[in-house]
């Protein structure tokens, strides 16, 4: 039971679906272990493996590679043409002055 303030209630577990077969694929490790190995284990999902670490057995935590992103190009809208009126400069009528 957890107290906040002066009220109590109970903490929900959190449920989260897991292959067991995927589980049985990778490596699990204990939080000792993994502590211990911690760099080797790095290697290993820097590799492609994933890990698993355990607490009492239970599997708690996955570790998996990250993928870099993937470079993308800017202009979605593909090459545009300016006419070579736009860089010419502006009356004074376009600025907003009165006419003189």
């Amino acid at each position: 039971m957890t107290y906040h303030g002066d009220r109590e209630y109970w903490a929900e577990p959190i449920a989260v679906e897991v292959d067991q077969l995927d589980l049985v694929n990778m490596g699990q490790y204990n939080v000792q272990e993994a502590k211990t190995r911690l760099s080797e284990l790095l290697n290993l999902v820097e590799r492609g493996e994933d890990v698993v670490i355990a607490k009492a057995g239970r599997p708690v935590a996955r570790l998996v590679k990250i993928e870099p992103p993937t470079r993308r190009e800017l202009g979605f809208l593909g090459p545009l043409h300016i006419p070579d009126e736009f860089y010419e400069p502006w009356t004074d009528e376009e600025m907003g002055f009165p006419g003189q």
